[in-house]
């Protein structure tokens, strides 16, 4: 079966040149032109991926982000901005979308993007032969992308998840912010390292007792992060 794409941006031209380009590279597609249009389309129909236009009538991009992670809806969302500041990449991540692209861009730059998001979630063979992995009290499930902690269900974005992941299988190894940029993200992000702390701290408020004094993932200070076996 396709992996089915929801479009979202109100330029028509816009529209009609990605969905010509996502369905040649052999997905199924809709579209949406309105923030309200896409909430109600995500809502009642699995997508597979959302490219979601941060400036949209009714309903702007962030909201939209915003109120589908609100709902446990965690479709993969790339958003695509006309803005090149950091503030507004850091505060879609921050909302719950996994990646973003900056106006203008190419067609088939959204569809490598597309493709690369898929892939980590899907997963490779030799990635998913742990079934299971434990850390204290916390249990990560790669093959469900879900995890718990106390036995208690925890809830992730896939980009939550898989840097959750990452940690947990380099458990005791210093991880720098650059490293994960390029592991988890699977990509450069020029230097972009807050997108990783914006990450860290979802995962803190998670899966820490207590945030201000970290037991699972803590802080090498001028180094990055390491996942620890609470003492």
């Amino acid at each position: 079966m396709k992996q089915n794409v929801l479009i979202v941006d109100d330029e028509e031209s816009i529209v009609t040149l990605l969905k010509y380009n996502i369905e040649q590279a052999g997905f199924e597609s809709d579209v949406a032109y309105t923030g309200a249009d896409a909430l109600s389309k995500a809502e009642v129909t699995k997508f597979d991926m959302i490219v979601l236009d941060v400036m949209l009538p009714e309903m702007d991009g962030m909201e939209v982000c915003k109120r589908l992670r609100q709902k446990q809806i965690h479709t993969p969302i790339l958003m695509l901005t006309a803005k090149d500041e950091e503030f507004d990449k850091v505060l879609g991540l921050e909302l719950g979308a996994d990646d973003y692209l900056t106006k203008p861009f190419s067609p088939r730059e959204v569809v490598a993007r597309i493709k690369a998001i898929l892939r980590r979630i899907d997963r490779d063979p030799e990635d998913t032969h742990d079934t299971k992995l434990t850390i204290a009290d916390l249990e990560i499930y790669p093959e469900q992308y879900e995890a718990s902690i106390k036995q208690i269900p925890l809830t992730f974005t896939p980009k939550e998840f898989e840097l959750l992941w990452y940690l947990a299988k380099n458990k005791g190894r210093v991880l720098s912010r650059d490293l994960l940029l390029q592991k988890v993200w699977n990509y450069d992000f020029a230097g972009d390292t807050r997108i990783v702390d914006v990450h860290i701290s979802h995962l803190r408020e998670k899966i820490e007792p207590d945030t201000k004094k970290p037991v699972y993932i803590k802080t090498i200070r001028g180094l990055g992060y390491k996942m620890e076996e609470p003492k």
